[in-house]
């Protein structure tokens, strides 16, 4: 069995794949992880600098294995500090982060980056060459640019509107381009007007509070009114700004339930109410 692990494993030069995306926007990622953590890294072709929205795993070099990123003067930016965002970081000079969350970035134990939880065997349709989850830790990266709400980033030809977007992290950002109608959008939403997981306990003020966030991020850029939205995982968003509104509508709704301790993850394993006791 050993040997035969061995050979299903996926190589270096097999590990990442480039899928141009038009308008300078390629996507790249890694197929061979499951899509639940697949991360889409999306690189994006500017006059002046590229533009590198996350780094995916890290177990495999990304700058060696994609000439796509080692082209031109690129600034690469993290959505959020979660292991599977920022695992090639390091290998970047100019990075940008949300003050939020830069001490992760800079110092990323597994705790904090989730990676005690989520990086194991289980994350791969097929496992990469010479992984051991015991010995797997993100390397620390240092920010040339500390993002805040409002900030923006210019590559010379378009500029991205930096919006907060907090509750799937703490930091976590999405980069808008007002003109078209388009932004990249992290992790606070997915395809179908939903979450792909939920880390309220990484919220250190209060609880429930990042739920909160969440909804308090999902108003503000439904109210944007988007066309496009690419998230850092899972397919694009073509009618982002319905997906955005209907998400909007189902948070709140959601709210009651989890805060009550009731399954979220399946509602209909809902306990019946009790006749007696009303609802607060």
């Amino acid at each position: 069995p050993g040997g035969l692990g061995m050979e299903l494993r996926i190589s270096a030069s097999e590990w990442y794949e480039t899928i141009p995306m038009g308008e300078g926007v390629t996507l790249v990622h890694e197929p061979w992880i499951k899509p639940f953590y697949r991360c889409n890294m999306w690189h994006v072709r500017g006059r002046d600098r590229d533009l590198l929205f996350d780094t995916g795993l890290g177990h495999f070099s990304l700058r060696a294995q994609v000439p796509l990123v080692t082209e031109r003067n690129l600034l690469c930016v993290a959505s959020h500090t979660h292991f599977d965002h920022i695992g090639c970081h390091h290998e970047f000079e100019s990075c940008a982060v949300h003050r939020a969350e830069a001490e992760i970035l800079a110092d990323p134990t597994n705790d904090r980056t989730l990676a005690d939880r989520y990086a194991t065997d289980e994350m791969f349709l097929r496992q990469p060459e010479g992984w051991d989850q015991t010995k797997y830790h993100v390397k620390p990266a240092q920010a040339e640019r500390i993002l805040e709400q409002g900030d923006v980033v210019d590559l010379g030809d378009r500029a991205f509107e930096v919006i907060h977007t907090p509750g799937h992290s703490p930091g976590g950002m999405t980069f808008v381009l007002r003109k078209s109608g388009a932004a990249f959008t992290g992790g606070v939403i997915h395809d179908g007007a939903r979450m792909i997981n939920w880390f309220d306990t990484e919220w250190d003020y209060g609880f429930a509070k990042g739920l909160d966030a969440l909804i308090d991020s999902v108003q503000g850029l439904g109210d944007l009114n988007l066309a496009l939205a690419l998230p850092s995982q899972g397919p694009a968003i073509k009618n982002a700004g319905a997906q955005l509104k209907n998400y909007h509508a189902k948070l709140p709704a959601f709210r009651p339930d989890y805060i009550r301790g009731y399954p979220v993850g399946n509602l209909t394993k809902r306990p019946k109410a009790d006749p007696n006791v009303k609802p607060t």
